[in-house]
């Protein structure tokens, strides 16, 4: 017992800053420990939260390496979810679309559903242009939970930037600010939306609100420009 207590007292010390959102300092903690110490269910425990804080740090290559190492132990199932999660966000992130798409359909086959999980797969297949698909896959996250902003946002944004139904791709653009007002994305698609729909006057408003929210976005830049004529 007592062996057992040294090993999991820096452990726990770790944990405990990487929930205060002190990444960098529970990285240092966890990188000090001597893993060897451990028994195989505390090196697991070790590599899933030094893959998190990478993840936090934007470590991604690094993260991903303590990840693998979680979801190839036959650790716990939700455990396993968890990781393939993260995995799948940082192959979106990193542009790794495919890889993405491969982590997520891996759950979807052994009956792990959630709209997290449909609305990632979309965003893998728009990012693909495979645009029927990311519809299918935001509709079945809107089955799960009608309300998740990050889906009707999505969907959205493909309805009426591909031209496959403008009023819808509004009212759900419209619907995502409702529920998240102040994320710049979702100002950008709902000014975008307006502007489909041929509403400049909308259009403008609702991209000069999402330029405020994130002035760094290239994308909003690129709207704004198209809708202003700014320069």
């Amino acid at each position: 017992m007592q062996e057992i207590s040294r090993a999991q007292g820096p452990l726990t010390e770790g944990i405990r800053l990487y929930r205060l959102k002190r990444w960098d300092q529970a990285l240092a903690a966890l990188k000090a420990i001597d893993a060897e110490s451990f028994n195989p269910d505390e090196q697991i425990e070790l590599a899933y939260y030094l893959g998190l804080c990478y993840t936090k740090l934007e470590r991604y290559d690094e993260a991903l390496l303590y990840l693998e190492q979680v979801v190839t132990s036959g650790a716990d199932p939700l455990r396993i979810y968890q990781c393939r999660m993260t995995l799948a966000y940082i192959y979106v992130i990193t542009r790794r679309t495919r890889m993405a798409e491969f982590e997520l359909r891996r759950l979807s086959t052994i009956g792990f559903e959630s709209a997290q999980l449909y609305s990632t797969l979309a965003y893998a297949s728009w990012a693909q242009k495979q645009y029927k698909q990311a519809v299918d896959y935001y509709e079945k996250a809107l089955d799960l939970d009608a309300d998740n902003a990050n889906a009707l946002n999505g969907l959205g944004y493909i309805l009426v930037d591909e031209d496959m139904d403008l009023y819808r791709g509004l009212r759900c653009c419209r619907k995502a600010v409702d529920l998240r007002p102040q994320n710049g994305a979702y100002l950008d698609s709902l000014g975008w939306a307006y502007f489909k729909n041929g509403d400049l006057l909308e259009a403008r408003t609702w991209l000069r609100r999402a330029l405020d929210a994130a002035p760094e976005a290239p994308e909003i830049k690129e709207h704004f420009k198209i809708v202003t004529g700014a320069k």
